[in-house]
């Protein structure tokens, strides 16, 4: 058995992080992976962009299991999903061929037979700092996410949270991560990256000026940490036999649908589809905030989240660039 870990872990709050968790065994071939190698489980956590519901039951205001949340998912069904409609979580998984839809863990419908397959651990709000929360509170920073320590690749998942400054500590705490992860069995890790998150809605009207431009200083922390994300995974490659980290760029893909959506079928990448679009994001989008006459011309559907549609561009670029590094043979 193998394990491939992708993951991310911006250091700021400002910044996007999740921790996607693939295990996969050597068996019949699936379409888009090398021969003789399919993926029967999915394990996924993070922030508010992969959870599909955890927050549901729980008190906090990190939560979208209310209108206009989930106005496009099958039924129009609220789920706790940060969007219109489906998360990456879901899209990978579907990509993969594992299931459809991926469940959250705290789901109280959830069955034994779920965790087989995977499910989602990602709770919306959830950060390094201990300061993101309270900001997540205020609806101005709505991002971040948790570091994982795997204690039992079969069962059992202890979620640490860590306070983590964009410092030297942070990145010994990722270096950290990463080799007690190797040392369980996990050899193939793909690290998602940080996006440009001074581009998002929210950030846009906070630090954006007048025009509300994209925030720059907040795009330039996300490219250094990238760029120090690559260069740590570079080290842990060589350091560590068999293992595969695989830096998986979402920064680029986002840009490109926020700097030039006529070119994707978008109209819209300054603002969201829930409220004004310039700031509403859970718990300020909510069933009495307005939404815009058609989704699918917004590349954003609240001030922080992408809609479904531009979920789905993303995850299937970012699949497509690293599949062969990724899930190919050494």
């Amino acid at each position: 058995m193998h394990s491939l870990f992708v993951n991310s872990h911006p250091c700021s709050i400002l910044l996007f992080n999740l921790i996607l968790l693939v295990l996969f065994y050597n068996t019949t071939a699936v379409k888009k992976l090398p021969p003789n190698e399919t993926y029967p489980a999915i394990f996924v956590f993070g922030d508010s962009t992969v959870d599909t519901g955890n927050n549901n039951n729980r008190i906090t205001p990190s939560r979208a299991n209310y209108r206009p949340y989930g106005n496009d998912f099958k039924g129009k069904v609220a789920t706790g999903r940060f969007s219109n409609g489906r998360v990456p979580s879901d899209m990978i998984a579907a990509e993969l061929e594992i299931k459809e839809l991926l469940p959250a863990y705290l789901d109280p419908n959830l069955q034994p037979q779920d965790l087989i397959t995977g499910v989602c651990f990602a709770s919306g709000g959830s950060g390094y700092d201990p300061l993101t929360p309270k900001l997540a509170v205020h609806a101005q920073y709505f991002c971040s996410s948790f570091l994982v320590n795997l204690v039992d690749v079969r069962s059992t998942w202890n979620v640490e949270r860590i306070h983590c400054e964009a410092s030297r500590n942070c990145w010994s705490k990722q270096d950290k991560l990463f080799k007690e992860l190797y040392s369980l069995g996990a050899r193939r890790i793909g690290v998602l990256g940080a996006p440009p998150i001074g581009c998002v809605p929210s950030q846009r009207t906070v630090a954006g000026g007048l025009h509300r431009q994209c925030g720059e200083g907040h795009n330039q922390l996300a490219m250094l940490f990238n760029a120090k994300l690559t260069t740590l995974l570079d080290s842990l490659n060589k350091d560590m036999p068999d293992s595969r980290m695989v830096y998986l760029d979402i920064y680029n893909p986002l840009l490109d649908l926020i700097e030039y959506p006529e070119k994707n079928g978008f109209k819209i990448a300054e603002k969201g589809c829930c409220g004004t679009g310039i700031i509403e994001v859970a718990p300020i989008c909510n069933p009495s905030s307005a939404i815009c006459t058609d989704v699918n011309d917004y590349v954003f559907w609240d001030s922080f989240h992408p809609t479904e549609r531009a979920y789905k561009i993303i995850t299937s670029q970012v699949i497509k660039n690293d599949n062969n590094r990724l899930f190919g043979h050494q």
